[in-house]
């Protein structure tokens, strides 16, 4: 605290005009990434104290135990990895004195030899003819990774059309199937319970209408599971082969590594698949293994925690300078909020300090037609990740030069801000009154000091999707050790699904066991 006392009132320019080297100091160069975090307001001993806070916090202890399979999800007494599902180096790793490296092998296989079926036609619908449209049915994790990846990788998709539908709106479900010819589509069922309400509930409404045109022995040419539970699936239809397996240290928010990624395979085909995890491989080696002071998740995650616990910043804003990652920040929103939106710390005691960090943001330049207002000239502080790549992908160099003027005159107006004497050279060029430019002198004054992390990256490719992917992932976990608390469960989401089944009984029972008159009101007004 004492240091955040000494420099909390120095803005980030004062910082470079202290530090001539501090933008080569403060940047990070790995692979095709390059982060400059020099727009931030904070030094060189602000990064050394954060290094020795998370020594201090058990971090590297931490990080090995999250590798090695331990059972570091302690309230619901599993391990959390999803690290060994994109890990091609490792020939061993126990879990419950079970190797599981083989059966990850086992499911890479299986999903190989099944998209290519698929994608070369090989595979027949029921009418004999080749599959052309993939609809995943899945919620939470089980959509938002899958459809992020897919969009993000359309560049590299194939012939193929891909649909996802999560929410348990009907409306969206028929509004799927209208875009679905029930002959051609193959539909990915996926849910690692078998078990959640809205999956499910879909699955059951599709199946109906497929069944309205077919029959019961068309459904293994059409359907797939993914999930851990046989027996459900089973009572729904299948059989083994169309299963997929999901184990259950594969957490939902992070299981587009798993066979809930199969969507992701077939649309952009295995090889694709595999490069990004490979490219999420190399991001967890450079987390693993390199120093705190040079690592990209590290130091990514010091600066959000050092926002909000010393500034206290409610929320950080990703803003992806390219159109293919229009899904990111949705999906970073799970990831982060779901995992550290906790207010208990590992000893079971509330913490007495503010955890989590509100997600947010849109793709540039659109983000600048919306929101930007807030952040330049608004109350709040505002963090902000800035996203791009050096290449377009079809080689636009006059939309590009464009696009990326627009990253990086951003980052530098959120820095810089503009000051009154601007302003008023500003208006005086512009020929206005003395009365006029008085006026308007306070609207158009800019604070400034808005800190903002660069991170560019030469070229959007599955590779470098997977290692950006896990590099926000290593930062989520990180930020759960300095906070002390457990990431990887989410009772929270229980709560409503518990009480919603208990509000559907009563919605279709015509019963009245509702003690909250405001919510007895509105199933009253929606029944009646």
């Amino acid at each position: 605290m004492r240091h955040f006392d000494e420099i909390k009132m120095t803005s980030i320019e004062t910082h470079f005009t202290n530090d001539p080297d501090r933008a080569k100091r403060m940047s990070l160069k790995w692979e095709d990434f390059f982060i400059d975090y020099s727009k931030n307001r904070l030094n060189s001993k602000t990064i050394l104290l954060m290094c020795e806070f998370a020594k201090e916090a058990g971090l590297e202890k931490a990080i090995n135990a999250y590798f090695e399979g331990e059972k570091i999800n302690q309230t619901e007494n599993r391990a959390v990895l999803h690290t060994a599902l994109r890990n091609f180096s490792m020939d061993s790793l126990l879990i419950d004195n079970k190797n599981i490296i083989p059966e990850i092998h086992a499911v890479r296989k299986k999903m190989k030899l099944f998209s290519n079926k698929i994608i070369s036609g090989e595979w027949k619908g029921f009418t004999g003819k080749s599959i052309t449209h993939i609809v995943n049915v899945g919620i939470g994790g089980s959509d938002l990774g899958p459809l992020m990846v897919t969009e993000a990788l359309e560049f590299y998709k194939n012939h193929l059309t891909t649909f996802f539908i999560s929410n348990v709106d009907g409306d969206h479900v028929n509004e799927v199937l209208k875009k679905c010819p029930i002959e051609t589509t193959l539909f990915l069922i996926v849910s690692k319970s078998f078990n959640t309400q809205e999956t499910i509930t879909n699955a059951k409404t599709i199946k109906k209408w497929f069944l309205s045109n077919s029959s019961e022995v068309s459904l293994s040419k059409h359907f797939i599971a993914i999930s851990s539970n046989t027996q459900k699936i089973k009572e729904y239809g299948l059989t083994k082969e169309n299963v997929f397996l999901m184990k259950n240290w594969t957490g939902g928010r992070f299981s587009l590594w798993s066979s809930a990624g199969l969507s992701i395979c077939l649309s952009i085909g295995y090889e694709n698949f595999e490069k990004l995890l490979k490219g999420a491989e190399a991001m967890d080696i450079h987390f693993k293994k390199t120093p705190f002071e040079k690592n990209m998740p590290l130091i990514l995650s010091f600066i959000g925690v050092w926002y909000n616990n010393f500034y206290n910043a409610e929320t950080e804003v990703i803003i992806p300078y390219t159109q293919y990652l229009r899904s990111f920040p949705n999906y970073l929103q799970q990831a982060s909020m779901e995992s550290n939106g906790k207010s208990v710390d590992r000893n079971g005691e509330n913490v007495t300090y503010q955890t989590g960090t509100i997600i947010w943001g849109s793709t540039g330049t659109n983000a600048q037609h919306a929101f930007f207002q807030l952040i330049h000239q608004g109350t709040r502080l505002i963090p902000a990740d800035f996203i791009g790549f050096k290449n377009s992908l079809y080689k636009e160099k006059e939309h590009q030069d464009q696009l990326i003027a627009n990253f990086f005159a951003q980052t530098e107006a959120l820095m810089k801000g503009k000051k009154k004497s601007e302003v008023i050279r500003e208006l005086e060029l512009a020929n206005y009154s003395s009365k006029s430019i008085d006026r308007l002198l306070p609207f158009k004054i800019f604070k400034g000091n808005c800190p903002t992390n660069s991170i560019l990256i030469k070229e959007l490719t599955p590779y470098n999707l997977g290692a950006l992917i896990s590099l926000y992932e290593s930062k989520i976990f990180t930020q759960g050790i300095l906070w002390n608390i457990f990431s990887y469960d989410q009772w929270g989401v229980e709560l409503g699904k518990e009480l919603a089944n208990k509000i559907l009984i009563t919605i279709n029972s015509r019963s009245n066991n509702i003690q909250n008159k405001s919510t007895e009101q509105l199933i009253n007004l929606y029944r009646f």
